[in-house]
């Protein structure tokens, strides 16, 4: 099996960060990992086709010993993806997901709250892994009106027992996150970033640690307290000088005053809702002006919320429009886990865990990517007469077309050019991934 010519193009670069004897075994198992029913070292290679022709050790050692980074890589990735981004502000959004492991001696396992099982009145907590992940936000000509968070950056969270166990010192979800914007805006500092967050990356920990280059835009409590600027400091005045101005309202109490009515065009939908803004400092970081937005959604049954943005001189509707654009991260993630395992990788060394699980985030970002460039124009949608509303591909769609045409690929090199009935190739896709 292998990988079609257009694809390996883009996976070219990748080269860069690895010697040649390991970027090939590496390029095997991105063959595998396209085409396998589950994502382990040994099925990968039984998928390439490779099993018996070479020791299976040598592919295990892809991930646990061999010398490369996987920032470096993520940081090729997003070189490759700067040819999807327009001109100006970088958009980036950052979240975090789970992934469940079994087993006690994997490294950086442990009990983590998962958002996918819990409910407002009954959290669940599993065991296995908690990624810390970073994304540029791109959107593409042949997929008008979406949007795609595609992957770049990890970092593995271990919770309290998690890194005492692996001596490691502890850092927070928000840390990681902070150190993760520190690559890459120190990596190019001529761009401008603009990172889209929820609740948890909102807070002082990050908003109060961003890099220069980097603005930001995330959720803030409806009761926050805020200020004005504070006022000039008199000559001979003794004391601390002080950190705030007057206080304002907060969010809550700016949506009982008069507020204007807007209909909004985000998540897919519009939307009529109130909205009032203003330009305040929050308590807990007292030294940067924000933009303010409280919302109070009329259709949709949404509770009422406030957002900020460090952008001031963005209108209310821009920053609840961009903030929206963070929902994208969270098909991302659902896509690695359901089409491209995830959660499957059962290494449990150190350098076996930090590197095989994020490869599949990769390769989404790089599927994504080979489908702007090439993929849409080969796309062809299946005969599914009950999706009568579907207009866009989905990254299924875009996998089964890369599978779709590296299985022609594969088979014009064994039996030579031929056409081949739809049909057949649904069938022989559907066989490559059936399980074993």
């Amino acid at each position: 099996m292998s990988l079609v010519a257009s694809f390996v193009e883009i996976v070219q670069p990748l080269s860069w960060a690895m010697s040649t004897p390991v970027f090939n075994r590496f390029l095997i198992l991105l063959t595998g990992w396209i085409f396998a029913p589950r994502r382990t070292v040994t099925g990968m290679i039984v998928a390439a086709g490779v099993a018996g022709q070479r020791h299976h050790a040598a592919f295990h050692r892809v991930f646990s010993s061999a010398q490369w980074r996987l920032d470096q890589l993520g940081l090729i990735v997003f070189g490759l993806l700067k040819t999807l981004l327009p001109e100006g502000t970088v958009q980036l959004s950052i979240d975090d997901t789970e992934a469940h492991k079994r087993g006690l001696k994997v490294y950086g396992v442990g009990m983590h709250h998962d958002p996918q099982l819990s409910t407002r009145k009954k959290p669940v907590l599993t065991w296995g892994h908690s990624w810390v992940i970073l994304c540029v936000i791109v959107r593409l000509p042949c997929c008008p009106g979406r949007v795609f968070s595609l992957p770049i950056l990890f970092r593995l969270y271990l919770n309290h027992d998690a890194a005492a166990r692996a001596r490691r010192t502890y850092r927070s979800h928000p840390e990681l996150a902070v150190e993760l914007l520190h690559l890459l805006c120190t990596a190019h500092p001529a761009l401008h970033f603009h990172i889209f967050a929820d609740t948890a990356y909102g807070g002082e920990s990050v908003l109060g640690h961003l890099p220069i280059n980097c603005d930001l835009t995330s959720r803030l409590p409806m009761d926050a307290r805020l200020y004005d600027p504070p006022p000039p400091r008199k000559p001979g005045t003794r004391g601390r000088p002080r950190k705030r101005g007057a206080r304002l309202p907060t969010p809550k109490q700016m949506l009982t005053s008069r507020a204007r009515r807007v209909t909004l065009d985000i998540y897919g939908r519009k939307q009529k809702a109130r909205i009032a803004d203003m330009v305040a400092r929050w308590h807990n970081v007292p030294d940067r002006p924000l933009r303010i937005v409280a919302v109070d959604p009329l259709t949709g049954g949404r509770p009422a919320q406030a957002f900020y943005s460090t952008c001031v001189e963005d209108m209310a509707e821009e920053v609840l429009s961009g903030y929206s654009g963070r929902w994208s991260i969270e098909e991302a993630n659902q896509g690695g886990k359901s089409f491209l395992g995830f959660e499957d990788p059962q290494g449990w060394s150190r350098l076996a865990v930090l590197r095989t699980a994020p490869i599949a985030m990769l390769l989404y970002s790089l599927i994504v990517l080979w489908f702007a460039r090439v993929g849409h124009k080969l796309y062809r949608p299946l005969d599914r007469p009950w999706y009568t509303k579907k207009e866009r591909p989905s990254f299924a769609d875009m996998l089964r077309t890369l599978r779709r045409e590296s299985l022609l690929a594969t088979i014009s090199k064994q039996v030579g050019d031929m056409h081949l009935p739809q049909n057949l190739i649904e069938c022989l896709c559907s066989a490559a991934n059936a399980p074993a």
